[in-house]
């Protein structure tokens, strides 16, 4: 009886493996010519390319949300607003802004639901001045932030990122600076996931 429920088990699991095997750089992911190397080796470095904009950044946000939960103190997730041209920018420069000031768990999901749902465009400072008053940041404070050093060092870092990484559309997933992924070549947002979990645990080997 447990040699049959042993055989189960391991026949259940192959055709995740296959499906896991069949994976192909230059099908289902693109391996860059020139990595990025990481600042800590110990970690595998996982960043979504995104913008407040795209519809399908804003259907794919609760996937990754819920993927981004469920990962172990060995992958190190950051999001990357990227800048396709100048009305991208107020967008980018509010991901940053709220990650400066500590409060992007308020303000990451209602930009999106800002945008998507409540049809707002923040295309100037006074814009997103009162999208930040709205979840509890004093105008000193985003006044700050929005002058700062740091956002205009973020915004220079993010772009240079995105260019080294070929980001032509998003969403878009970059593994440890070695391979990129989008729905395109996985086929969907819960496939481009699944590639990027396969991604991860051979970096992780």
């Amino acid at each position: 009886m447990l040699k049959k429920i042993a055989a189960i088990i391991v026949l259940a699991s192959l055709p995740a493996l296959a499906l896991a095997a069949d994976y192909q750089a230059g099908k289902h992911f693109l391996v860059l010519d020139e990595p990025i190397k990481s600042s800590n080796a110990e970690v595998v470095v996982v960043n979504e390319f995104f913008g407040y904009t795209c519809p399908h950044c804003n259907g794919f946000e609760p996937l990754l949300h819920h993927w981004a939960q469920e990962q172990t103190q060995g992958v190190n997730f950051m999001a990357i607003p990227v800048v396709f041209g100048r009305s991208w920018e107020p967008y980018a420069k509010a991901y940053f802004i709220a990650l400066n000031l500590g409060v992007l768990d308020q303000t990451h999901q209602a930009m999106y639901n800002a945008v998507h749902v409540d049809e707002r465009r923040m295309t100037n400072r006074q814009a997103l001045a009162a999208f930040f008053a709205e979840h509890g940041v004093s105008k000193t404070d985003f006044d700050e932030a929005y002058d700062s050093f740091d956002l205009q060092n973020k915004m220079r870092q993010g772009k240079r990122l995105a260019a080294r990484a070929k980001i032509t559309g998003v969403p878009s997933m970059l593994v440890n600076g070695k391979y990129m992924v989008n729905t395109t070549l996985a086929g969907s947002n819960e496939g481009m996931l699944a590639v990027v979990d396969y991604l991860v645990e051979l970096e992780s080997q």
